[in-house]
């Protein structure tokens, strides 16, 4: 099953279409061409990015058509949708007619009528594999005016879901593997489809969950999900709380009062404590026995809604402790505001301290959940510093990626007719490498990456144990000869003749294929500061190429 974030042929620049018709006005539209999508620069500050969206492109690519007016385009087995949005989705090439010049002949219409993606072949990285600039993350071969049309929906699928993807990589190397990461940002995300994609990436990228259910149902990413302030400020007192009676664990006898029992424990526990019972908050202690009773195997406590340790410490542990003598187990407690490492020190001292009081050892272990605008560098601070967080919650910084608004992919044209194109600039950081290419990975003998090699697609396949000539890229070392212990290619074929050629993984195998892949590159890459560059070579027949284009620029007057 393909991913659920669709675009379709008009999500898509105006100038994508008059360039198709420039092609097709010519007799140019069937030219066989090749394009890369690829970026030029790491993203958010480092070294690495994960590549994302594939599935979605391929989902695009096996529904692309055009219609005419009234007529719903192809939907692809097991996408997600419904009437309004089927409506929405029909390509109306009457809608184009209304938008183009008017002296546009009518036979490019019929043309786009009859077009499709079948004459494409598409070959791609794994979806989940690290990459590096220059790279192409996707390449594309078919007719030129096609090829054109798919440029902006195909960049738009990649670079926010690679973009998110690599955000939530970086707060997994910053959290640690040990604990939980939680995606919470539907609320601050660009919109429904942002949100929804943010979710899927985030999770692929090395978060735990998400609280957002769509999400969850589509990809079956699991679901997490509390409380909020409002909740507990919607209650005033305990007369609010309509549930008296509430079923042990086992189901076999219900207890008699279960809002006596929370009183009980919060006397208890307040002596205990050395915390005056009036001290504490009446209403929200109202809350946690009224979402207790309604959720007993979900119980989680939101603490910070008054005061954390005179009020919120108390009340939650009195009313996990009653369901704990019912049977159940609170599932966890969250802190939003303030500091959130030495509060959690504090909390954990006195979840031991009832786990010994009381003859409950389970107490001690209830998971601490933070959240409060986390960032990649809250993390980093918070592993610098004693604390005991369990599980992060992370929203806006996550799925707005606000340290960095777009990964900046681009799609440039490297061969016609099988004639290598290239695009030369006065910016020589938006030079292209000209020409169809393969792209192969090399390993030392520590089995770590250390070089990704691109070469012209007419070379022989570099082999382990032999000795490669290349040119690195980017400030490199110029001229190397390098050694592999093994080669692998980068490229593979997922989309040809019309059909995807590939299984499609799911969100959970794309998961672990990152972080095996995160494992695989050496630390220095991975640093979340002052990260060393991984390196990308062209072979020496590439460069060569490469210096013909732009000596031929240098002697033109």
């Amino acid at each position: 099953m393909f991913g659920g974030c669709r675009a379709h042929p008009l999500l898509t620049d105006l100038y994508q279409f008059t360039m198709a018709y420039g092609y097709w006005k010519c007799g140019r539209e069937q030219d066989e061409a090749v394009f890369e999508l690829f970026f030029r620069k790491n993203p958010l500050g480092g070294e690495f990015t994960v590549f994302a969206g594939l599935q979605d492109c391929l989902s695009f690519l096996s529904t692309f058509c055009f219609s005419q007016e009234g007529q719903s385009p192809r939907m692809g087995e097991g996408e997600f949708t419904t009437g309004s949005e089927s409506e929405f989705i029909v390509v109306n090439v009457g809608f184009l007619r209304s938008v183009l010049p008017a002296d546009v002949e009518p036979g490019f219409y019929s043309y786009l009528l009859n077009i499709s993606a079948s004459d494409v072949t598409l070959r791609a990285v794994p979806e989940g594999s690290v990459v590096f600039p220059q790279v192409a993350l996707l390449e594309l071969e078919g007719p030129l005016a096609i090829l054109q049309i798919l440029e902006t929906p195909l960049l738009t699928l990649v670079n926010y879901a690679s973009l998110v993807a690599t955000n939530a990589a970086r707060f997994r190397l910053a959290a640690g593997t040990d604990r939980r990461l939680l995606e919470i940002g539907l609320r601050r995300a660009q919109g429904p489809d942002g949100g929804l994609s943010a979710s899927r990436y985030s999770y692929i990228g090395g978060f735990d969950g998400t609280s957002n259910v769509l999400a969850g149902k589509m990809y079956d990413i699991p679901l997490f999900g509390s409380l909020a302030h409002s909740y507990i400020t919607s209650f005033t007192s305990m007369s609010e709380v309509k549930v008296q009676e509430l079923a042990t664990a086992s189901g076999e006898r219900p207890t008699a009062d279960f809002p006596s029992l929370c009183r009980e424990w919060l006397a208890r526990v307040c002596c205990f404590l050395q915390v005056p019972e009036h001290q504490t908050n009446p209403s929200e202690f109202a809350a946690f026995v009224s979402y207790a009773s309604g959720a007993p195997r979900n119980f989680v406590g939101l603490l910070d809604t008054y005061n954390v340790m005179r009020s919120g410490m108390p009340n939650f542990c009195a009313v996990a402790l009653a369901l704990n003598q019912l049977g159940y187990t609170a599932r966890g407690l969250r802190l939003d505001s303030g500091d959130l490492g030495w509060q959690s020190l504090q909390i954990r001292r006195t979840l031991q301290s009832c786990a010994d009081r009381f003859g409950v050892p389970s107490f001690s272990s209830v998971p601490i959940i933070i959240s409060n605008d986390i960032t990649v560098k809250d993390l980093i601070e918070l592993q610098h510093k004693p604390n005991a967080v369990d599980s992060v919650g992370v929203g806006t910084h996550l799925v707005t990626c606000s340290s960095q608004t777009s990964l900046g992919c681009v799609y440039k044209l490297t061969q016609v007719n099988g004639k290598a194109r290239i695009k030369l600039t006065e910016d020589k950081d938006k030079t292209t490498l000209p020409g169809k290419k393969r792209a192969y990975r090399l390993f030392g003998p520590d089995g770590s990456p250390f070089l990704d090699l691109l070469m012209q697609d007419t070379e022989s396949v570099p082999r382990a144990g032999e000795e490669i000539r290349c040119h690195a890229l980017h400030g490199g070392k110029g001229s190397l000869a390098v050694t592999a212990s093994r080669v692998e290619p980068l490229h593979h074929i997922y989309y040809q003749h019309g059909q995807v050629t590939r299984d499609s993984p799911s969100a959970a195998e794309i998961k672990k294929f990152v972080q095996e892949s995160l494992s695989d590159l050496p630390p220095q890459h991975k640093l979340l500061q002052e990260a060393v560059p991984y390196q990308v070579a062209v072979s020496a027949m590439l460069y060569a190429l490469l210096c013909e284009f732009t000596e031929e620029r240098v002697s033109q007057p």
